[in-house]
């Protein structure tokens, strides 16, 4: 026959599992409460501690990461001894899914492992210019599993760290300055040394113009309409498309003030 529904010993069951556990339990909640509280506390702690120790901006995003994931880790283990949960049995519930896990999160561990990879070798910092992935932005911050660049029309991109630490990465401002190079087509009928000659003056009105290393301006190129004015300068690598927008318009206008005729114009 089937056994009818007693609710005395539902009762008798939460009372008893009240005993056993219940206090357990409460005591349980708030420590964890109490804990994410403590972690958080102790991060903000961290970050004011790193900055006035001036610690290189690359590694402060990432060992904040760790250091929460770290400690949160800790606390739902003294919280499960706490409420009484046998170890072994978690120990037990972990082995048997971690094959799983460990096949699911295998992108997220290559994530972390090329993170760490990425602060060692130092291939970028924070506030390096980049090119990788068909993107240009600037390094915001790099951390545990990923990498926030920010284009230069300010749009903010999560990059996995696997993908930076396994393809080509070209790092456009470690070396401070860049070079910007520029043509110019005149036609075959124009004075080459006058065009030279106001390119020149033109360049050295260029505030932005790195005086050394050496501008260099010359015949680039010939064509059988024209020929192409060849201009190498250098600029700071910070602002370079700031740069190369006010270099052009002075080698423009310089150009047409003089009345040289500009190929195509």
């Amino acid at each position: 026959m089937k056994k009818k529904f007693d609710i005395n010993e539902v009762y008798e069951a939460l009372y008893n599992w009240m005993i056993n556990y219940g206090v357990r339990a409460v005591i349980g909640i708030i420590v964890l409460i109490v804990g994410f509280w403590l972690i958080k506390l102790i991060i903000n702690r961290s970050k004011t501690s790193l900055r006035d120790k001036n610690v290189d901006p690359s590694v402060k995003p990432f060992l904040m990461s760790l250091l929460g994931v770290a400690l949160r880790v800790l606390l739902i283990i003294g919280v499960i001894q706490i409420m009484g949960i046998e170890l072994t049995l978690f120990t037990a519930v972990v082995g048997a899914f971690g094959v799983a896990a460990g096949l699911a999160l295998s992108g997220t561990l290559q994530n972390f492992a090329s993170g760490l990879m990425i602060l060692l070798l130092k291939p970028f910092s924070v506030g390096d210019n980049i090119i990788s992935q068909g993107l240009e932005g600037t390094v915001t911050s790099i951390e545990i599993f990923y990498t926030i660049v920010t284009t230069f029309d300010n749009r903010t991109v999560i990059v996995p760290n696997s993908k930076l630490s396994n393809e080509v990465i070209i790092n456009i401002s470690r070396e401070g300055i860049r070079r910007l190079d520029l043509n110019m087509k005149f036609p075959n009928g124009a004075d080459i040394r006058q065009a030279k000659d106001v390119l020149d003056r033109a360049i050295s009105k260029c505030t932005n113009v790195l005086a050394k290393p050496q501008r260099r301006v010359g015949v680039g190129e010939l064509q059988n309409d024209g020929f192409l004015m060849s201009i190498n300068v250098w600029v700071n690598a910070h602002g370079y498309q700031d740069t190369k927008l006010a270099v052009q318009e002075t080698l423009l206008q310089d150009v047409k003030d003089a009345g040289i005729k500009i190929a195509g114009l």
